[in-house]
């Protein structure tokens, strides 16, 4: 059964949709990289940044403390190093956490957890998406990790009880970039004219422009990239509905140009964002790929 993951197709956002069961314009983690309004400064929100409060940033309640606050035990079982950061918090606050770093730790916390009725039990597995960005989602070590993937799933279900069902999806797609398809604005000099800051991630940006700039902007990077990629107006992407209904203010955090890669292109900017340089996959966009999810019930 195919879902379809948020805008942009990337981890921040569609864990914290998850979490919330809001769109990104309700929950107002929009990308993986974007302004804090009235800085200069990025937010990054897979590593977060300290001055930055997550239950200010995302303060709708989630659906973990919602469903605690109805007698739910809710639980979170994911990497130690993620207890009570600014993204766990952002999406996932209300549940109880359960630090886990091998696999066989996992199955039996969510064997645990997942012991109480009624309870809903949460965990991440983020193997998969390091291989995909690593060596490519055509490459036979995606493969490989695929399959220990799935072997993973067969195994929790087979420990879990039969009155417990198991639901697996994902956050995003993913597609390969070769080096041929990429376009690094730090050597194309015009890419940069009226920009105050890049932002998003190679397969997604948000530009923050200048004062009176936002046309100029607009009408370059349609001219350079060309069929590579769709570029528009914040008010002409939240017209079209990529985000869902934007709350007020939260539009501010949205780049005054975004920019939707096409195909397998990327808009790096390799002095700014160093690692995009070295990923084979990359997602965010708004191709089928990217966007449409797996939802496996068992």
């Amino acid at each position: 059964m195919p879902a379809t993951a948020g805008v942009p197709s990337t981890t921040a956002t569609s864990l914290t949709s998850l979490g919330t069961g809001a769109p990104p314009g309700a929950h107002g983690v929009l990308g993986y990289t974007t302004r804090i309004p009235g800085t200069a400064s990025l937010l990054n929100a897979l590593r977060w940044n300290k001055e930055v409060d997550p239950t200010v940033w995302q303060a709708r309640p989630t659906a973990f403390s919602r469903l605690a606050a109805a007698g739910v035990r809710t639980t979170v079982v994911n990497k130690r190093e993620f207890e009570g950061s600014g993204l766990t918090v952002a999406s996932c606050r209300g549940a109880e956490f359960v630090g886990v770093d091998r696999s066989g730790e996992r199955i039996v916390a969510v064997r645990e957890a997942a012991g109480t009725a009624p309870s809903l039990t949460y965990s991440y597995d983020g193997d998969l998406d390091w291989t995909g960005h690593r060596y490519g989602v055509d490459s036979e070590q995606w493969q490989a990790q695929l399959s220990m993937t799935d072997l993973a799933a067969e195994r929790l279900r087979e420990d879990l009880p039969d009155d417990v069902r198991l639901l697996v999806v994902a956050d995003h797609g993913m597609v390969d970039v070769g080096p041929d398809d990429r376009t690094d604005l730090d050597q194309v000099p015009e890419l940069q004219d009226g920009l105050a800051l890049v932002a998003g991630e190679a397969r997604f940006r948000h530009l923050y422009c200048r004062s009176g700039a936002v046309e100029d902007v607009v009408a370059t990077w349609q001219a350079v990239l060309g069929d590579h990629a769709l570029v528009l107006t914040r008010e002409e992407a939240v017209g079209r509905g990529w985000f869902g209904a934007v709350l007020p203010g939260l539009e501010q955090r949205l780049g005054e140009v975004v920019v939707a890669c096409r195909g397998t292109h990327a808009v790096l900017s390799t002095s700014t964002f160093p690692l995009e340089g070295r990923l084979v996959g990359m997602h965010g966009s708004l191709t089928p790929v990217e966007m449409r999810i797996p939802v496996l019930i068992a």
